[in-house]
């Protein structure tokens, strides 16, 4: 398999139309994890909410120990309200929930 079908374009709905280019594994893990975690309506859980319940879906040969975990939380969370299918309750602190 080739480097280029080792990643997967992810967005950010902060900075529309800007691109990144990361880890095609370690995203649908995540991504997988945080949209099992979520719940379908408002007003969801916490982003500290979401990695507690997240963790132990997280397969350890991707994030052992729940390295890195956080920076890839964000990463997911905000290509996946970019995508529609995550939602944010404008609350402090920030709440998110399946759209």
């Amino acid at each position: 398999m080739s480097k280029a079908a080792d990643k997967i374009e992810i967005r950010n709905v902060i900075s529309p139309g800007h691109v990144v280019r990361v880890d095609k594994a370690k995203y649908t893990a995540m991504r997988d994890a945080l949209l099992a975690v979520l719940p379908a309506k408002a007003p969801g859980l916490t982003v500290a909410e979401a990695k507690a319940a997240l963790l132990p879906l997280l397969p350890q040969e991707l994030f052992p120990g729940g390295d890195k975990a956080g920076w890839w939380l964000k990463a997911a969370q905000l290509d996946l309200e970019a995508r529609g299918v995550v939602s944010r309750e404008a609350t402090k602190p920030l709440r998110l929930y399946r759209a």
